[in-house]
């Protein structure tokens, strides 16, 4: 591989994903930080103690967002977003939005040091709840400082009974004043977030980095199906009304359907799955389980869902279930700004580097930003696609390169917005 001069520092950002690391630490290379733990409000306090070293003044607002702002010769400008988020999954890896905050704080450090003054104000953002799976909804943190939160949110449960508002109230924050961490309209720019690519393009095609287009839109249901519960060993077959029975069925079902088109983007999964009264010996009476089905295309992705739909009522009806689908996510796909994407390439050029363009099936804290502003995204390759899983690896060249590529995207953007 060609040696390349960065100016980046690609100790000081090693050092700082290495040691964040530490924090909610599992295994070997794993982490669990699950958003609004104990784990996370120390990460979040190690990462404000790193952003105060680097000179920017922070905040922690009451969506549990963590906001570093190096301000601009013209404060009352549009601002200019960086970040991502540093919440985990429970069995996740070391790279996971971290380097998206981490490489963020390295882009503006660097031009503080340089002695870069932004003509607008430029803010790091640690997002609160990303990953949406302690309360079973994400970005939370995102939607909420652009006020796009639904009514119950806050009295979403974790798998231990404690709310959302209970959470964020143990966190320091105070959910009666998210009004006041709401920005206002038209106050961002632009968003730029790099990330691991979380999939296994880049790997194999030995790219080092990729320009994002596009994040899929993801739909997020969750099924409940219910029968009646009876003894094992006494309820004949053709007698039973078995919600898990249906429930698998189902599964089954949405595998075929997201499988359907072999040269499509289209993935289905199901997740999670609750089983009551869970016992060996009685035939289960309800089942609830998450969907989550994701295409680039937004029609082709309505009509999966038709035929899932129609499915699981076919389904039902066949086993003599009651049912009751629910909506917890609905996302269109979002393209990223042709403007951007032209800097990148064309930095990308002048670092002698030959980025692939690709779309991102995961969602991003970008997805919500795209509503509201041009947004841009940098993928860095993650060995053998690997993500949410300890085993998740990025190389720190790799990461190096990302973030001199953030550098020079934000240097760029911020000249041709002033303008």
């Amino acid at each position: 591989m060609t040696t390349r001069t960065l100016i980046i520092n690609q100790h000081r950002l090693e050092k700082r994903i290495n040691d964040l690391a530490e924090i909610g630490k599992i295994g070997e290379t794993g982490v669990c930080r699950l958003t609004l733990s104990n784990e996370d409000r120390q990460a979040v306090e190690t990462v404000k103690k790193w952003m105060e070293e680097a000179g920017l003044t922070t905040k922690i607002d009451h969506f549990g967002n963590l906001i570093g702002r190096y301000e601009g010769e013209n404060p009352d400008a549009p601002i200019l977003m960086l970040g991502s988020h540093i919440d985990s999954q429970p069995y996740g890896g070391r790279f996971d939005g971290v380097i998206g905050v981490l490489g963020a704080l390295e882009v503006v450090q660097t031009m503080k040091e340089n002695m870069i003054i932004p003509t607008i104000p430029i803010e790091v953002v640690a997002f609160s709840d990303e990953e949406g799976c302690r309360f079973n909804k994400g970005l939370f943190g995102v939607r909420g400082i652009l006020g796009k939160l639904e009514e119950d949110e806050l009295d979403r449960t974790d798998k231990n009974g404690v709310s959302r508002r209970e959470a964020l109230i143990q966190f320091g924050c105070d959910p009666d004043k998210l009004a006041d961490s709401v920005y206002p309209a038209n106050s961002i720019a632009a968003f730029l977030e790099m990330h691991i690519e979380q999939g296994p393009i880049l790997d194999v095609l030995e790219k080092p980095v990729g320009i994002v287009t596009g994040i899929s839109g993801p739909l997020w249901l969750t099924i409940e199906l219910e029968g009646f519960a009876g003894h094992a060993g006494s309820v004949p077959m053709n007698m039973r009304k078995d919600a898990l029975v249906g429930a698998a069925k189902i599964i089954v079902a949405l595998n075929e359907i997201a499988s359907q088109d072999p040269d499509s983007p289209t993935v289905g999964t199901v997740g999670s799955i609750n089983v009551f009264p869970d016992s060996r010996n009685i035939i289960p009476e309800k089942v609830s389980f998450t969907v989550d089905l994701r295409d680039i295309d937004i029609n082709r992705r309505n009509q999966l869902e038709k035929q899932l739909r129609e499915k699981i009522n076919s389904i039902a009806n066949e086993h003599q279930l009651s049912y009751k689908i629910t909506e917890d996510t609905n996302s269109e796909p979002r393209y990223c700004s042709d403007r951007i994407m032209s800097i990148m390439r064309t930095e990308c050029k002048q670092m002698g580097l030959d980025p692939v363009e690709l779309m991102s099936g995961p969602f991003h804290d970008s997805l919500a930003m795209s509503y509201i502003c041009e947004y841009g995204m940098i993928f860095v390759r993650c060995k053998d696609g690997i993500s949410h899983n300890p085993k998740e690896f990025a190389t720190f060249g790799d990461i190096s390169l990302g973030t001199e590529l953030l550098y020079k995207t934000t240097i760029k953007l911020m000249e041709k917005m002033n303008k």
